[in-house]
């Protein structure tokens, strides 16, 4: 059991505001060339990716990755993901064989983090597949160093969380380990909850929860609060984001940078992702606000608690946030808890704990420099160590 949807991927599988940024496929790799420069690549021509190859790069997500977080790798979602992102546009490049097949796709999310009261430029290299014809051929990387040369000129760092099986493959391009996110458990129908670890323990079968996870949940649509909402730049949800910002602007840590904009998009704008909000509002005032998703976790039924915003200090509003979101309807709740936010101080006494064995290994790197320059070293990226951040669960499940 994770509490996340994992993004990374091998190179033989799958795993997008306020910035102006080129569309897919703009920017330094500009016209097509022909793959020469890296062994088993001759013949495949490497050029931006366009809108036009939508249908086939969902096609060949799919045969890598299947359905991803929604079950169905649909245009609407790759939409919001890629295209809608209010960081901007996410640039991809594909290696296209002679007879018009896709040989790979490969495309990076444009990301911003705030640190100290500055903002850090960051890009994740999310969806990439390798068609099954030209596996072993160099595709992977000859894309991904190919995007990493595109987006040296305005990007400050790249960052992702690979699986076990296409780690060595990020640390032989120059990425570095920056440790393991971990992910704290609430339980809350405990019987069930043992019975489900105890299945994915021993890896046997188990009785499936419905599958619908938000059938039960009796929390309101993220969509339909924020449909309710005034605009982005007023209203109770502005005024605490801006308390919030002001409050963290001294932090060195990197956080992602938070707007109304921002979490309308997250929550609720995604396809498939059927988010749920959490307000705590005392006094007429909003002094909390959180958001998450009923959803299958193996036999079990997960709420996963992607964000938690409070007023500077405001541990009470974490707890009471922390302890509703125990009444999602699910057999746990799963978050990451960043340490020295009101959510970590109020964790323990609401009954979270750090799951044993589960989060994710964060990579990063500078996007300048490849592999082997320096003695493959990337120091003058920031977010090179796990302290460097200030995650929240919603940065990295899902993408």
């Amino acid at each position: 059991m994770n509490g996340i949807d994992s993004p990374g991927a091998g190179a033989g599988a799958a795993s997008a505001g306020p910035s102006a940024t080129a569309p897919p496929g703009r920017g330094t790799a500009g016209a097509a060339d022909t793959a020469g420069g890296s062994p088993g690549t001759e013949g495949l021509t490497v050029r931006p990716w366009r809108p036009a190859d939508l249908p086939r790069t969902l096609e060949l997500l799919t045969a890598s990755l299947a359905g991803g977080p929604t079950g169905e790798r649909s245009a609407a979602f790759f939409a919001w993901k890629h295209l809608r992102n209010p960081f901007g546009e996410s640039p991809g490049l594909v290696a296209e064989a002679p007879d018009g097949r896709l040989a790979g796709v490969r495309l990076f999310l444009r990301w911003e983090y705030a640190a100290a009261g500055r903002t850090v430029r960051a890009v994740r290299p999310v969806d990439t597949a390798t068609h099954p014809d030209f596996r072993g051929r160099g595709v992977f990387r000859r894309l991904t160093l190919g995007l990493l040369e595109e987006v040296a000129g305005d990007t400050e760092l790249v960052l992702n969380t690979p699986n076990a099986s296409s780690l060595p493959g990020y640390l032989s391009m120059g990425w570095r380990e920056a440790g393991r996110v971990p992910v704290a458990v609430r339980p809350v129908r405990a019987a069930a909850f043992a019975r489900g670890v105890r299945a994915a323990v021993a890896r046997r079968a188990s009785p499936a929860p419905p599958r619908d996870a938000g059938s039960r949940c009796p929390l309101p649509a993220a969509a339909e609060w924020f449909g309710a909402a005034p605009d982005d730049g007023a209203g109770p949800l502005a005024e605490l984001l801006r308390e919030r910002a002001a409050a963290d602007a001294a932090d060195p840590r990197l956080a992602t940078v938070r707007t109304p904009a921002f979490l309308r998009w997250r929550y609720g704008g995604a396809p498939g992702l059927d988010y749920r909000v959490l307000a705590d509002v005392r006094g007429g005032e909003l002094a909390g606000v959180a958001f998450g998703r009923p959803r299958r976790r193996g036999p079990l039924t997960e709420f996963t608690l992607a964000d938690v915003v409070v007023r500077p200090g405001d541990r009470a509003a974490a707890a009471r946030l922390l302890r509703a979101a125990a009444g999602a309807g699910c057999d746990h709740v799963a978050t990451h808890l960043a340490p020295g936010t009101e959510a970590a101080a109020a964790a323990l006494r609401c009954g979270y704990l750090t799951a044993p064995r589960t989060g994710m290994t964060l990579v990063s790197r500078a996007p300048g420099g490849g592999p082997g320059r320096s003695g493959g070293r990337q120091d003058a990226a920031p977010g090179g160590a796990l302290a460097d951040w200030r995650f929240t669960l919603g940065d990295l499940e899902v993408f």
